[in-house]
C-alpha cells in the first residue's frame, strides 16, 4: 500500500502580488505567504493589441529583491523633475493572485485579485472567495489605439460580478472532488527506498477539471508562458462550512458547489442540451464531513458525498417572445440516437463511474401536457442507452412527481423523498477515509452492509452519482438534494464514530445547519441561473410556516419574473464575453446586435466537426473497463498530467503545517477564521438548552398557521406551473406511493413518521466511545500517585512565588448565609506533599466517571420526591 503521507497537494508560492509601473513594462513581483522567496513577471506594454509575457524562472530573497527594485528604478527615472510630471518607477497596485487577460476591440487588459476572504478550511487547506478585483489597461497612452465600442464591452464584461460566488485556493484543487484530490497518484514503482524514503516528499499539482474553470479563457494567452505558481485556477458556485460541535471535538460540515462553465446562461435562454452532451444549469454539489481535531486530511477522519443537478440532455426549449410567466415547452430537434445524452452520460461515466441515478422530478400529470412532454422524452432517452450497457451498470432512472405529492394533505413529501435516497446512498456508496482500525470495524456493523460502494484499506470510494433535475433545477431540485444530504449525512456521521446508527431527526441543531446551508445552496444557484432566490423552499415542503413561506413565495416570484424578462439577455450577453464564447473583431457584427446566441453554444452550427461516437458504443471504451470506479481516479497514477516535484519535506511548497498555523507570525485567536465559523451552540443551539449536544431535538414552538389548510392556488409547490397548463390532478384523495414513484427503486417498509412527542435524551455510546477514548489514554480514570514528584514540586513552588500574599480584610458580618464545609481541606494550596482525599469526594469522582462510561442514572427517591414537591408548587401558583 502507498504511503499518502510521502505525497501531497503542492502550494503555490506565489500568494502576494505588487504591481509596478513603467512606460515600457509592468513588473508584477510576487511572494510566498512569509515573504521569503520572491518572482517577477514582465509584461511588455509597448504592444498595442499583443501580449508578452516574460517569467525569468528565477526565486529571489529579499536583499536580491530589493537590488533588482533600486535597479528599476534608477534606469527609469524622469528626465525632467518639474512639478506635477510623471514618476517613472511607481507602485500601482497590491494583489493577492492573477484571474487572467482579456481583449475586446483595443489593447490586453490584466485581472487582479485585490481583497480576498477566507470562506472554508478542509484540512490544511484554506479556500478563499473573491471579494473585489482591479482591472488595468495594458499598453501606455503613447501606443493605444481606441475603438468607439470598447467601453461597451468593458462595461459588458464587468457586470459579471467577480466578488460574487467566485472561489480559489493555493494548495487544493477545487475542481475535483476530495476522493479524487486523497487518490494516491505514486504507485508502488514510483516508491522511494532506503534512506531517500524519509528525505524526500512528492509535491503534487493536478491538472484541472477545465468544465468547473471559470477563469479557462482568460488563462489561454498567460498560461503556458508562464510558471504554475503564477496560475490561479477560479471556480463559480457556492461554499460555506460549518462547526458541529459534538462535546468539544469540531466536526466541519462544508458544502461545496461547482458551476460547469459549459452550456452556461440564464434560465430561459439555456435549457435542455447542446451538441456535445453539456446541459444547462449543471451544478456539482459534494458535501465534506471531517473531524477539525487533526489537520492532516490522511491521518483524521474525513468524508465526503457527491451529487449533481443539470438540465434534461434533449433538446428542448421554451419560447420567450411572448411576456408569459411560464413559456411553452417544446422539443426543438429530433434525436432518434440520443447522441448528446450519450456523450453526457459518457462524461458522466467517466468522471463518477457507475451507477448513474437519475432522480426526475417533473411532472406526469397534468390536464394539458407542458412537463409531461419531457418526461416521457427523457425516459425514452434512458431506455435506449440502457440497450448497450451491461445490466448492472444501467442508468436507473427514478421518477418522482413532487408537486402531484406536495398538494395532498395527508403525504409527506421528505419522507417519500427519504425513501428514495436511503435507496440511493445503498447503491452509490459515499467517500470515507478512517485509520485501518477503525474501517476494519465499521464494516462489521449491521447498518453499513447494505451500503455497495467499493472498499478500500482505509474506508470506501462513492461509485456513481445520483443526477437530479425538474424542469428549472432549482425548487424542487433542491429540496431532493438536501433530503439526500440529510441521509448522506446521517451516513457520515455514523461512519466516523459520531453516532450509533444512521438516524438525524428534524429540530435538532444539526439538520437545522445542514438545512440553512442547502437553503443558503439553493438562493445562491437560483440568483445565479433564475435571477431570483428560491421560490419554494424546504420548509414550504416540510408544511411549517405555510403563510411566511407563501408571502415570500410570491415576491420571489415576481422578482424572478422580472429578472427573466428584462435583464436575462443582458446577463447572457455577458457570460457569453466572459467565457470567451464571442470574441470581438473588427468589421464583424458585435454581441448586442446577434439575434440568437445558438451557434456560440452548439459549434455544429458554425460549421465545426464535432466528434461522433457510435451510436451502439455511445459509452467510452476505458471508462467502460474501470467500472464501477470511475477512470479518472482509475488511471490517475497512470496518466498524471499534473505537475510533479520531489522535494525536502522543510520546503515551503509542500510544508502545511507552516502553512497552515504561520508559526511565525503573530495570530490573534479572535481573527482566526474557526473563531469566526458558524458554530452549533452559538449560533444555532437555543439559549436555554441544557444538553450540549447538536443531536438532540429541540422543542420549537409552531405557530397557528401550521395547521391551517393549505391553498394551491397560493402555495403551488410548482416552480414550472405553466398558462398552458392546469397544473396537477388533485392528489389529495390518493393514498398510494406507486402512482408518485416510478422507475428502477425498491423502497423498504421502514417508516419515516416522525412523532412531535419529547424523547427521553440517551447518551450516545458511540460518542462516549469515540471521543472520550483517546482523554482516557492520555489522563487515566483513576486516582493515582504520580511517578515524579520533583515537578510537582517545582511547579508548586513557582506557582507560590508568583502569587501576592492576601490583604486582611475587615470582619464582614453577613445573615441568612449558608455555611458550606468542604469535603476535603485544602487549607495550603502549595503545600509539597499530597493531599489526602476525603471518601465522599472519591465517591462524587467515581461517579461522575461511571456516569459518562453508562450514562445517567435513575434519580434517588428522595430527589424525586423533591422535584414532585417542586412541581405542586409550581402548578399551584
Amino acid at each position: 500500500m502507498v504511503e499518502q503521507k510521502k505525497e501531497c497537494q503542492l502550494i503555490s508560492c506565489i500568494q502576494k502580488l505588487t504591481l509596478y509601473e513603467t512606460k515600457a513594462r509592468y513588473y508584477i513581483v510576487g511572494s510566498n505567504e512569509t515573504e521569503t522567496a520572491f518572482r517577477v513577471l514582465k509584461i511588455d506594454r509597448t504592444e498595442p493589441k499583443e501580449l508578452h509575457i516574460q517569467d525569468d524562472k528565477h526565486t529571489y530573497n529579499k536583499i536580491e529583491i530589493a537590488d533588482l527594485l533600486t535597479t528599476i528604478e534608477h534606469g527609469n527615472l524622469p528626465k525632467t523633475t518639474q512639478k506635477g510630471s510623471n514618476i517613472g518607477f511607481t507602485r500601482t497596485v497590491s494583489a493577492f493572485g492573477i484571474i487572467g487577460f482579456v481583449r475586446f476591440l483595443e489593447g490586453y487588459y490584466i485581472i487582479l485579485i485585490t481583497k480576498r476572504r477566507k470562506i472554508a478550511l478542509i484540512g490544511p487547506h484554506t479556500i478563499y472567495k473573491i471579494v473585489d478585483t482591479a482591472m488595468l489597461y495594458l499598453p501606455n497612452d503613447s501606443v493605444r489605439y481606441t475603438h468607439p465600442d470598447e467601453s461597451k464591452y468593458v462595461k459588458l464584461f464587468q457586470s459579471v460580478d467577480l466578488s460574487t460566488n467566485f472561489y480559489f485556493s493555493y494548495s487544493y484543487d477545487l475542481t475535483h472532488t476530495l476522493q479524487f484530490n486523497m487518490t494516491p497518484t505514486i504507485t508502488s514503482n514510483m516508491q522511494h527506498t532506503g534512506q531517500e524514503k524519509n528525505k524526500v516528499m512528492v509535491g503534487l499539482k493536478n491538472r484541472p477539471e477545465y468544465k468547473f474553470v471559470w477563469n479557462k479563457y482568460l488563462l489561454e494567452k498567460f498560461e503556458d508562458k508562464v510558471d504554475y505558481d503564477w496560475i490561479l485556477y477560479i471556480i463559480y458556485g457556492f461554499i460555506a462550512q460549518y462547526n458541529v460541535c459534538v462535546y468539544g471535538k469540531p466536526i466541519h460540515i462544508t458544502l461545496l458547489a461547482r458551476r460547469s462553465n459549459e452550456f452556461a446562461g440564464t434560465r430561459f435562454l439555456k435549457r435542455g442540451t447542446n451538441c456535445e452532451g453539456a446541459v444547462a444549469n449543471e451544478v456539482e454539489t459534494e458535501q465534506i464531513v471531517h473531524d477539525a481535531s487533526l489537520t492532516s486530511l490522511n491521518k483524521t477522519r474525513v468524508s465526503s458525498f457527491v451529487q449533481t443537478r443539470g438540465s434534461i440532455p434533449i433538446f428542448w426549449s421554451q419560447d420567450v417572445s411572448t411576456m408569459v410567466p411560464r413559456p411553452t415547452i417544446t422539443v426543438d430537434q429530433s434525436d432518434p440516437y440520443f447522441h448528446a445524452a450519450g456523450l453526457h452520460f459518457s462524461w458522466t461515466i467517466r468522471r463518477y463511474g457507475a451507477p448513474i441515478i437519475v432522480l426526475s422530478l417533473v411532472k406526469r400529470r397534468e390536464k394539458r401536457p407542458h412537463e409531461s412532454i419531457l418526461c416521457d422524452e427523457f425516459k425514452n432517452t434512458v431506455t435506449y442507452l440502457n440497450q448497450f450497457l451491461p445490466e448492472e451498470h444501467h442508468i436507473r432512472y427514478i421518477g418522482f412527481d413532487m408537486a402531484y405529492s406536495s398538494k395532498s394533505k395527508t403525504k409527506d413529501v421528505l419522507s417519500r423523498l427519504a425513501e428514495i435516497s436511503h435507496s440511493c446512498i445503498k447503491q452509490t456508496g459515499f467517500y470515507l477515509s478512517v485509520p485501518k482500525p477503525v474501517n476494519d470495524y465499521i464494516w462489521t456493523q449491521e447498518e453499513f452492509k447494505d451500503i455497495q460502494n467499493f472498499r478500500t484499506q482505509c474506508g470506501s470510494k462513492q461509485t456513481g452519482i445520483v443526477r437530479t433535475n425538474c424542469v428549472d433545477c432549482l425548487d424542487r431540485t433542491n429540496t431532493a438534494q438536501f433530503a439526500l444530504g440529510k441521509c448522506a449525512l446521517s451516513y457520515q456521521l455514523c461512519a466516523l464514530g459520531v453516532l450509533s446508527t444512521p438516524e438525524l431527526d428534524f429540530d435538532t441543531d444539526c439538520l437545522r445547519m445542514l438545512e440553512d446551508l442547502y437553503e443558503d445552496l439553493g438562493d445562491t444557484i437560483a440568483l445565479q441561473y433564475g435571477g431570483s432566490q428560491l421560490v419554494h423552499r424546504i420548509e414550504g415542503y416540510r408544511k411549517i410556516a405555510v403563510w411566511k413561506a407563501h408571502s415570500r413565495d410570491i415576491l420571489q416570484t415576481l422578482s424572478r419574473y422580472y429578472s427573466n424578462t428584462f435583464s436575462d439577455m443582458e446577463k447572457q450577453q455577458a457570460t457569453n464575453i466572459f467565457l470567451g464564447l464571442f470574441v470581438p473583431k473588427e468589421g464583424q457584427p458585435n454581441i448586442w446586435e446577434l439575434v440568437t446566441d445558438f451557434y456560440l453554444h452548439n459549434r455544429d452550427a458554425r460549421g465545426c466537426i464535432v466528434p461522433r461516437t457510435r451510436y451502439t458504443n455511445w459509452c467510452n471504451w476505458a471508462s467502460f473497463q474501470c467500472l464501477p470506479l470511475p477512470s479518472d481516479e482509475a488511471y490517475k497514477s497512470e496518466d498524471y498530467k499534473g505537475v510533479l516535484l520531489k522535494t525536502d519535506p522543510q520546503d515551503d511548497r509542500v510544508d502545511h503545517f507552516q502553512q497552515y498555523y504561520k508559526p511565525c507570525q503573530l495570530t490573534v485567536l479572535e481573527d482566526l477564521y474557526c473563531s469566526a465559523m458558524a458554530h452549533s451552540i452559538r449560533n444555532f443551539m437555543p439559549k436555554s438548552a441544557m444538553d450540549f449536544s447538536p443531536f438532540t431535538r429541540r422543542i420549537i414552538e409552531r405557530s397557528k398557521e401550521v395547521n391551517q389548510e393549505v391553498n394551491p392556488n397560493i402555495s403551488g409547490k410548482d416552480s414550472t406551473a405553466s398558462t398552458a397548463s392546469a397544473g396537477s390532478e388533485d392528489a389529495s384523495n390518493s393514498s398510494n406511493s406507486s402512482l408518485e414513484i416510478e422507475g428502477d427503486i425498491t423502497i423498504s417498509n421502514w417508516s419515516t413518521d416522525e412523532s412531535d412527542d419529547f424523547h427521553e435524551i440517551v447518551i450516545d455510546k458511540s460518542v462516549e466511545s469515540a471521543f472520550c477514548r483517546q482523554d482516557s489514554g492520555v489522563y487515566g480514570l483513576e486516582l493515582r500517585t504520580p511517578n515524579d514528584i520533583n515537578i510537582y514540586e517545582r511547579y508548586a513552588d513557582l506557582g507560590k512565588a508568583c502569587i501576592k500574599p492576601e490583604k486582611k480584610a475587615g470582619n464582614v458580618v453577613s445573615t441568612n448565609c449558608i455555611e458550606i464545609t468542604p469535603l476535603t481541606d485544602y487549607r495550603d494550596c502549595f503545600i509539597l506533599g499530597i493531599p489526602t482525599v476525603h471518601r465522599g469526594a472519591t465517591e462524587l469522582y467515581a461517579s461522575h466517571v461511571r456516569c459518562g462510561r453508562n450514562g445517567p442514572i435513575s434519580p434517588s427517591q428522595g430527589n424525586q420526591d423533591i422535584y414532585k414537591d417542586y412541581s405542586k408548587r409550581d402548578a399551584s401558583d
